[in-house]
């Protein structure tokens, strides 16, 4: 699979990484073995960045990331976490003792000396602002905890916060069909400062692999359900912030244009994957066989120029007005 650099880390990342919230928690039951499984399957289709955060699972992602590479020496991956979640989301919180010791919890649960890329979780707006934070950051770098740190951001205006940083190397941002405005300032700011760009739910939470009808019954223990209206985290982490009933028609339009061979996440994937500033897009898996199936959609054939227009159109028409003006 193709690579990507992260420019001013000078990091590789394949065009399509592994993400694994599901492999922690949040996403219903997904037990251990399925999961190496799971990372297995990602590995062998040629995929060499694996996105991971220490509340994921309480830091259980984490540690079953860590279980799969120590049998597997051979590989060579790109590990990224993310660290801020685990304490009151206040910008106090955010200082240089609270990342030390977040850090040895993340270096401890994947079983590594220095953690090759850090992210900030989604922090408080002001965080992105303050120069404290930074040089924290910084520190950490300079005493070998950490390989380069980014940001992860939920709306467009943080994201360009945080690239006019001298040191971010990465922001992760929600890019998808439902979700293109970062299309017009994020990408192209991203390019000229040299950060890498993490496209995130992909798939808007499953909408856009056309599996889901209004009559889809989630776990109880899964986002889907019990964040639907924003009630335990940012709202647009789920179904990228589209009305469900909105998001499952959209999704049902979306699906009719997917060209031969091509399975509808697939396509999001690939018009993703096109779309010039992206270094990586982290699809989940809940099973062996959709972890190649996402990786595959790197290789397959360039988008028809009717199908982009179609996607657009799509955005225009059903999407757009419901989350441009939030994030």
């Amino acid at each position: 699979m193709d690579e990507r650099t992260f420019d001013r880390s000078g990091q590789h990342a394949s065009v399509i990484g592994l993400g694994t919230w599901q492999l922690g928690a949040d996403w219903g039951d997904v037990d251990d073995k399925q999961a190496l499984t799971i990372l297995e399957a990602a590995a062998e289709s040629g995929v060499t960045f694996f996105d991971t955060a220490d509340v994921y699972g309480d830091g259980r992602s984490e540690q079953t990331i860590a279980s799969f590479l120590s049998g597997r020496p051979d590989l060579h991956v790109l590990v990224a976490t993310k660290m801020g979640r685990r304490v009151e989301q206040i910008p106090e919180n955010y200082v240089l003792d609270n990342f030390r010791a977040w850090n040895d919890r993340s270096r401890r649960n994947l079983g590594v000396d220095r953690v090759d890329l850090v992210q900030l979780h989604c922090p408080p707006t002001p965080v992105y602002s303050t120069d404290e934070v930074f040089d924290a950051l910084d520190t950490l770098v300079a005493e070998e905890r950490i390989a380069a740190y980014g940001v992860s951001v939920e709306t467009c205006a943080q994201a360009l916060t945080a690239i006019a940083r001298p040191n971010v190397a990465s922001v992760q941002i929600i890019l998808n069909p439902f979700r293109m405005k970062p299309l017009r300032e994020v990408l192209p700011a991203a390019r000229a400062a040299g950060v890498g760009v993490i496209a995130r739910v992909p798939l808007a939470s499953g909408l856009l692999s056309g599996r889901y009808t209004k009559d889809t019954v989630f776990p109880e223990n899964d986002h889907r359900t019990f964040n639907r209206h924003g009630e335990s985290f940012d709202q647009g982490e789920t179904f990228s912030g589209v009305d469900y009933t909105t998001g499952v028609e959209a999704a049902a339009e979306f699906a009719a244009f997917a060209p031969e061979g091509y399975t509808p996440a697939q396509l999001a994937l690939r018009w993703i994957v096109r779309q010039p500033g992206v270094t990586t897009v982290i699809p989940g898996a809940r099973s062996p066989e959709q972890a190649r199936a996402n990786a595959h959609a790197a290789r397959l054939p360039e988008l028809p120029e009717q199908t982009l227009t179609a996607i657009d159109d799509l955005y225009e028409r059903r999407i757009k007005n419901q989350v441009e003006g939030r994030w």
